[in-house]
């Protein structure tokens, strides 16, 4: 890879986690797959040859599981799912250049390929390990049909990762206290020969790729810490009867894999390679060539959920090395989605459905530029009908829209068209600003930040139209009404194109009423200055506004949904609570036993603050300078978020200050104060309406 800015000389694959075939997508879902068509997307726009794919992971313990419960053969379960996933993303506007699945035979053959790979570097060694056990069926038990004690932090556990706690990966016979999840029983650990990639070798290695790693902070950063413990090697099988088979190795002779299957995150991650290989069949490689982007140093850009960071920064780029592919550029993982400010579950129907959200109505768009932009894309983001009405009436009716119709409305009423005249330098200037904007932003890897740039455009717009209001000099000075008016309507081009990733069918609609020739979808950047068609049509209104009493629909239904989904499962209906967000299935902390009294609580003095400026320590690997507004004063405080949050996205964020904190010095910086955060992942607490800097919280 060049590590140069976008737009680079070598192709970029973009990659999104693969979606696990065993259930329907729900808009927490879709926010990485749209942050992933969007990033896509935008990186074409600059003008970088870009492969987006993607494909179902069909291989694993619960897939296995659930097909024999419903009495099917597991290709048979994964696969209807898999066909939902691929009829669901497009309409959401999500177009991958290539969706696969794990199970086909490209990834078959590349998947063998790599673990021989490891085989004759000298990364695979066979070790006898405890596998639990079912005592009741006298087989073994799936690693995710275990549950115990996380041996590193306590937490609840399933038997391959410590998914309610540290979030580390377990190997097999190292969770404590095992029971069946199937029987109820405790689970007995009996002597199995499996195969292990030793990917403690590789530590130099994945300490120096951490170092070159683009992407979002916690993709970074949080793997430093696994690797500063001592990486443990990964067991690269499973007792199991789904999924691929261990690849004969030559000399091998042993027969300790014969009866294994390869760990579903071996070929899970191979599924990329596949996928852009299947597309390169497909289109020819002289249009797009897999192996100059996976074996000639591409541009790899993986856009995976918070919950896979460890298997995307250590296990994945650890085989990609032995194996002589590619490391990956960057690794963008996002934050978690909650509803209303409580995780999704399936189980109490607590979710908006990506089903649901087409059945309502609503334009693919709106809910593509909430999820997009709605704050840094590492950071957890919470989804309400209100939140997601405030966003559209607000962003794309009231500054976007309102731009849109008022100025190329009177360009058509007032000049059919385009007036026949130049764009003013202010107006190329401010274009450009906005090229550049969003250009940093996608290096930066923020996609929030592109689309804001698109959206300042449009606040422009509307000042500059109210500046210089053109209606009153149609009859006075219509030259100066026309240029103007030119400008708008330039401005109007550029927002189509800076626009077409976030919300594509609304760029393309755009480009209609302008008359343009070709599609919006293969302009670039390079095109925002290029003069629009003389002559349009009478433009409508691109967005429409939700009214307050859809929203209180909308929460009916969604309220009696998930009391009919509780009443059910208080009548005995199993549950899959736990399964489906971080949020409800942390380990909470016990309550302090000392009270404190209403006088002492009055002394505590917390105010609503705003962070002003965000900056690293000096030889602090977890701490940053603030400059923290609260109203009657600014106070620089030290707080440890370097890893938690992405740095330049903390200015202009709201946060609860302990004011009358004692200060303290921390590296030689005094700190004035505390700011107030949730949890281990330092959610920072803000208030839900816009309460004014400085209010005092009660």
């Amino acid at each position: 890879m060049s590590h140069e800015d976008f737009p680079t000389e070598e192709p970029a694959v973009v990659t999104c986690g693969l979606p696990y075939a065993n259930g329907d997508l729900h808009i927490g879902h879709l926010r990485t797959y749209v942050g992933g068509d969007v990033f896509s997307r935008a990186l074409e726009n600059l003008g970088q040859q870009t492969a987006f794919v993607c494909g179902s992971d069909m291989h694993g313990t619960p897939i296995a599981v659930q097909s024999i419960q419903q009495g099917v053969d597991p290709a048979e379960f994964a696969l209807e799912y898999h066909e939902q996933y691929q009829e669901t993303f497009p309409k959401f506007a999500v177009e991958f250049d290539n969706y696969g699945h794990t199970h086909d035979e490209t990834n078959r053959e590349l998947t063998h390929e790599i673990v021989r790979a490891l085989e004759s570097e000298g990364y695979v060694y066979e070790k006898e390990i405890k596998v639990a056990w079912d005592p009741e069926d006298d087989q073994p038990l799936p690693d995710r049909y275990v549950e115990g004690t996380c041996p590193y932090c306590g937490a609840q556990a399933r038997g391959d990762e410590c998914d309610e706690g540290c979030g580390r990966h377990l190997e097999p016979g190292e969770i404590e206290d095992p029971i069946s999840t199937i029987s109820g029983n405790p689970a007995e650990y009996r002597d199995r020969t499996h195969k292990f990639f030793e990917v403690s070798e590789l530590s130099e290695y994945l300490t120096d790729f951490l170092d070159r790693l683009e992407g979002t902070s916690n993709a970074r950063n949080q793997p430093r810490q696994w690797i500063e413990d001592g990486l443990q090697d990964w067991c690269i099988t499973r007792d199991l009867d789904w999924g691929f088979d261990y690849p004969e190795i030559e000399g091998d002779e042993s027969g300790a894999s014969d009866d294994l299957v390869l760990y579903v995150w071996v070929d899970a991650p191979i599924e990329y390679i596949a996928s852009t290989k299947q597309y390169t069949e497909r289109v020819g490689a002289d249009i797009y060539d897999w192996e100059e982007a996976w074996k000639a140093d591409g541009e790899i850009v993986h856009i995976i959920g918070r919950d896979i960071i460890q298997h995307h920064t250590i296990f994945w780029p650890a085989m990609l090395k032995v194996a002589g592919y590619d490391e990956p550029r960057a690794v963008m993982a996002s934050g978690f989605m909650t509803l209303n400010g409580k995780g999704f579950s399936t189980s109490r129907n607590r979710a908006v459905w990506a089903r649901e959200y087409l059945e309502e109505g609503f334009h693919e768009d709106l809910l593509r530029y909430y999820l997009a932009t709605n704050g840094g894309f590492q950071q957890d983001v919470d989804f309400s009908w209100a939140k997601f009405r405030e966003r559209v009436n607000g962003e794309l009716v009231g500054t976007v829209g309102n731009f849109l119709y008022r100025s190329l409305l009177f360009a058509h009423r007032n000049f059919d068209g385009t007036p026949d005249a130049e764009v003013s330098e202010e107006v190329e200037d401010r274009i450009d600003e906005a090229v550049e904007e969003y250009q940093a932003a996608l290096n930066e890897y923020s996609i929030r930040k592109a689309g804001g740039a698109a959206v300042d455009l449009a606040a422009f717009g509307n000042e500059y139209i109210q500046r210089n209001e053109p209606w009153k000099l149609t009859d006075d000075d219509p030259e100066r009404a026309a240029q103007v008016i030119r400008d708008c309507v330039q401005i109007a081009k550029a927002l189509a194109i800076l626009l077409e990733p976030f919300t594509p069918g609304k760029a393309a609609a755009l480009w209609d009423q302008l008359a343009e020739d070709g599609s919006v979808h293969e302009a670039t950047v390079a095109d925002v200055h290029e003069a629009p068609p003389g002559a349009f049509d009478e433009p409508g209104e691109l967005f429409e506004k939700i009214e307050d009493e859809r929203v209180e629909q909308l929460n009916e239904k969604l309220q009696a949904r998930v009391e009919e989904a509780t009443e059910s499962e208080d009548d005995g209906t199993e549950s899959d609570e736990g399964a489906d967000s971080e949020s409800e299935s942390m380990d909470i902390e016990s309550l302090v036993e000392d009270r404190i009294s209403f006088e002492d609580f009055q002394g505590i003095d917390m105010r609503v603050g705003r962070i002003e400026t965000a900056e690293d320590v000096e030889d602090s690997d977890k701490l940053l300078r603030l400059e923290v507004d609260i109203g009657v004063e600014t106070r620089q405080v030290v707080a440890g978020l370097k890893q938690l949050h992405d740095v330049e996205e903390l200015p202009g964020t709201k946060v609860i200050l302990l004011a009358n904190m004692e200060q303290a010095e921390l590296f030689g910086i005094e700190s004035n104060g505390m700011v107030l955060a949730a949890g281990e992942q330092a959610d920072l607490l803000t208030t839900h309406e816009d309460a004014p800097v400085g209010t005092r919280v009660k």
